[in-house]
């Protein structure tokens, strides 16, 4: 055997250079190696390292403390490994090899789901959802079972001390793994091991103060609140209402002719004159809920000279709100620089290039009753090489269409369906043999039925379907960073975070449900945070603009409620005829701009 040098690093090492700190791909296989032969010191200097080939020597195990922040394959088929908890420094490990290791058994596979986060292909094989599950659904009912124990036998002593906690959390977790039981029995040896885990980071909430309580309890008078109670839509109203779901909703019948919708009073067409005006079934003609550009400048004809001589009067009669003064300054910083652009630009010149009418009943040019949602143009990536695709959706069909040519390129038909939303995202397909996985663009559409339906456009495949809601669905998002993660809304007043994974040569493909909002309202639409989209969701619905914690954790619940209320200052013009709550349009114009 070779002993491990930096001379021997630098000659199996790629790109070829002289340091070690710049190698992103290493080779090490057959070499014979052991623990003792790993240099933990020497070899925290790849801080580049990518992929890393250990295959073919005697590993019973891995270096505890070897930290490379950047590797993302690792290959230690062909070992001796036992010990799959000494690769939990890993975090940032996408894809493993461990074949042909006898003492590796199912509970050991399952200890790496949970250890590494961002496993997804685990011995050639796309793990995505069944890691998934393990980590956020399967620790959920173990947590669930592991606090009965607790509240069921045991609690806190009157005097904390060191002593009487370290006996207390000996007892908790034996008691724990003893007495939760969850999944099959080969794999009881996970389950003892995750419920200590669980077990230890529970009796720590318990005792250990949460950071910002205060902080957040104290946020009444800010723009940011918690959200008052609504005012209830008339049950008698109600009654009247069609079943047939519909974008928008409101709380007041007219008592006067229709009239057609204020969200687009530019647009609209004005109704001929007569007692009645056909209008479509799913919007039914309401009171219009805001006032008109007009009537707006009418309540309030300050101008906005005025209005900042009046805020500057203000600011010398509260010297003690300077430091607001400059925390505003401060986001202005960021905000302007959107707005002048803006500003600068010349006005938008738009010309109809295409017009379609590829969603009508039996393709009739006659049908001017089905209605369109959504439509959805297919992300930019490596593997469309600059799409030029947009997928649209109403009535009882899902059309790709080519944006250059005009030309529908696909059409997918569901009879009975109405689809009212759709998204596009990209995951992992995995091959035969040892040839490596490859993006996949999918596109999700669902509607009444409360059905997604998954298809594959350039293999004109739909792949599959899943049941999102016993409601129908009102919107649809992907998450742009893990392409595997949906968010849909529902007419049941929920959104569902679900994790469709990746699917194989076969299109078999699993879903599982990862956590479930209770909005209270019908969300309109969700938007993630460019910069954290794993962290938090944006919805804006019937009542409000709402902001939610996605972030998926050991110790975090699968059914969570609005974290705050994003409010505005005309909320406190509302009055019995005049509701402002309803968001009808949402998007991110920059990371931290909306």
């Amino acid at each position: 055997m070779e002993k491990i040098t930096e001379k021997l690093l630098l000659e199996k090492g790629s790109p070829k250079t002289n340091r070690l700190e710049q190698i992103t791909t290493l080779n090490l296989s057959k070499m014979g190696l052991k623990l003792e032969d790993l240099p933990v010191k020497l070899l925290s200097r790849l801080r580049s390292l990518k992929r890393w080939d250990l295959s073919g020597n005697r590993l019973q195990e891995f270096p505890k403390s070897l930290d490379l922040p950047a590797l993302r394959y690792l290959d230690l088929s062909d070992n001796q490994m036992e010990d799959v908890t000494t690769l939990e420094s890993l975090r940032g490990l996408e894809e493993l090899k461990m074949d042909d290791n006898l003492y590796i058994t199912v509970s050991d596979n399952y200890k790496l789901f949970v250890l590494l986060p961002n496993l997804r292909i685990y011995n050639s094989k796309d793990v995505t959802t069944s890691a998934n599950h393990l980590r956020y659904v399967y620790s959920d009912n173990l947590r669930t079972r592991m606090i009965a124990v607790w509240e069921r036998s045991f609690s806190l002593p009157d005097l904390i001390s060191a002593e009487k906690m370290s006996s207390l959390e000996k007892n908790f977790v034996r008691a724990a793994r003893q007495q939760v039981k969850f999944g099959p029995s080969s794999v009881a040896d996970f389950t003892r091991w995750r419920v200590e885990i669980l077990a230890k980071e529970y009796l720590r909430s318990l005792t250990e103060p949460k950071d910002g309580k205060d902080h957040t309890e104290n946020k009444e008078k800010t723009d940011v609140s918690t959200p008052s109670k609504r005012k209830q839509t008339d049950p008698t109203t109600d009654a009247t209402i069609s079943l047939t779901p519909r974008k928008k909703l409101r709380a007041d019948l007219p008592k006067s002719p229709a009239q057609s919708s204020p969200h687009k009073s530019s647009l609209r067409l004005k109704p001929q004159t007569g007692t009645q005006t056909r209008m479509s079934p799913l919007k039914p003609n309401r009171v219009p809920p805001t006032p008109t550009k007009g009537q707006r400048r009418t309540e309030t004809p300050r101008s906005s000279t005025e209005v900042q001589q009046a805020k500057e009067k203000e600011w010398k009669e509260n010297p003690s709100r300077k430091d607001a003064k400059a925390a505003q300054l401060h986001r202005n910083a960021h905000v302007q620089p959107v707005i002048k652009a803006c500003s600068k630009t010349q006005p938008v010149s738009l010309k109809p290039l295409h017009v379609l009418q590829c969603h009508s009943k039996q393709d009739s040019s006659e049908d001017f009753s089905t209605q369109l949602w959504a439509c959805a143009f297919q992300p930019l990536s490596e593997s469309n090489g600059g799409s030029r695709l947009v997928a649209t959706c109403g009535g009882d069909s899902v059309c790709v269409i080519d944006c250059e040519t005009g030309m529908v390129m696909k059409k997918y038909k569901v009879p009975g369906e109405e689809f009212f939303s759709l998204a596009w995202s990209t995951v992992l397909m995995s091959r035969r043999g040892s040839a490596p996985s490859q993006a996949c663009s999918i596109l999700a559409a669902g509607g009444k039925r409360g059905v997604i339906k998954l298809i594959h456009p350039r293999d004109n495949v739909a792949y599959g379907e899943f049941r999102a809601s016993r409601k129908p669905l009102s919107v649809l998002r992907f998450n742009h960073r893990r392409g595997n993660f949906l968010f849909t809304g529902s007419y049941d007043n929920k959104i569902a975070m679900w994790d469709v994974g990746g699917v194989d040569s076969h299109y078999n493909f699993k879903v599982v449900q990862l956590l479930t909002l209770e909005v209270g309202a019908t969300p309109l639409h969700i938007c993630l945070p460019p910069a954290a989209p794993d962290t938090h969701l944006l919805t804006a619905c019937e009542d409000g603009l709402h902001c939610y914690n996605t972030q998926l954790g050991a110790n975090s619940t699968t059914k969570r409620s609005k974290e705050m209320e994003i409010t505005f200052p005309i909320y406190k013009e509302e009055d019995k005829q005049h509701n402002y709550h309803t968001i009808d349009g949402l998007s991110f114009l920059t990371d931290d701009v909306v």
